[in-house]
């Protein structure tokens, strides 16, 4: 595998949104699926419907969700919808949760490290192709959250969240956080899950990841902190795992005074094993050309 394509702007606006999935060459094929974060209630640092609405309408997308395996405004589908509506997500965009009623879609995981299956909403079958809009920005469980995580627990449905938090042992939202796996193994358990969404698409799938409103916590957190860093840009690209190793390159080589304090947070929870574990599997690189669109 040689070394992935990564686009990169400093401009972060709806418009440079589209520019950077343009860089990408690509046109996504028949239904496509727009995975968004559609943020927690009380959070303030998700990305509004306003943000996304020129990407969505370009390629005639539809917004796509699956519920949460937490407390919260998210963890059922009556709660979720209300939730989407209250975030103006449906006043733009026709939205799909897509695990709102079952049964489950299983996909195979024959070469996962921890999970040999994964669990996702139902209705992904209903989608030819996926871009995955990305927050980057740091996690309270995974160290940082970005096109893995929205492929993985972002995919999911409540008991594919239950399976990859626990490394594969529950599948009971009431009881899943007395469960919980090692932290590798729950970093490897969202690589392999992520792995199974990119091989449904395969040859099908894009990712844009912003890189803004950059706090260490996730917009899954009703109480989050308030970005430690100023904004770095957009990045693009075909391959998740270069996009994300290339957005942590982006904080590491940052000379932000707020770099230590994200760094922590990545580094106490080991959020990087995912990208290696991502990288093992075969299905991205680490090794990345960065080409920038600003002049």
């Amino acid at each position: 595998m040689g070394k992935a394509k990564v686009f990169f702007t400093k401009e972060i606006t709806p418009e440079a949104v589209v520019k950077m999935y343009q860089a990408l060459g690509v046109e996504l094929p028949g239904k496509v699926a727009v995975k968004v974060h559609s943020g927690e209630a009380g959070n303030q640092n998700y990305l509004r419907p306003a943000f996304m609405k020129p990407m969505v309408e370009y390629v005639k997308g539809t917004v796509v969700e699956c519920n949460t395996a937490y407390e919260g405004e998210r963890n059922s589908t009556e709660k979720h919808k209300k939730l989407i509506q209250a975030h103006g997500w449906s006043r733009y965009f026709q939205v799909d949760l897509m695990d709102a009623e079952g049964p489950d879609l299983k996909l195979e995981i024959p070469n996962g490290k921890v999970l040999k299956e994964n669990y996702v909403g139902k209705n992904m079958a209903n989608y030819d192709s996926m871009l995955v809009l990305s927050h980057f920005k740091g996690h309270p469980a995974g160290g940082y959250g970005g096109a893995l995580k929205q492929l993985s627990i972002g995919c999911a449905s409540t008991v594919g969240k239950c399976l990859i938090h626990s490394g594969g042992t529950v599948t009971d939202q009431n009881i899943v956080w007395d469960h919980m796996a090692g932290q590798d193994v729950f970093c490897e358990s969202m690589a392999d899950a992520a792995q199974s969404v990119v091989e449904y698409f395969k040859g099908r799938i894009a990712f844009v990841s912003m890189m803004c409103n950059l706090s260490v916590d996730c917009d899954c957190c009703a109480v989050a902190e308030d970005p430690c860093m100023k904004d770095i840009g957009i990045l693009s690209s075909l391959d998740p795992v270069a996009l994300d190793e290339a957005c942590m390159d982006l904080i590491r080589s940052s000379k932000d005074p707020g770099r230590d304090h994200f760094m922590n947070r990545v580094n106490s929870l080991h959020g990087t094993h995912t990208i290696d574990a991502a990288q093992d599997l075969g299905y991205g690189t680490k090794e990345y050309e960065l080409i920038s669109l600003d002049k």
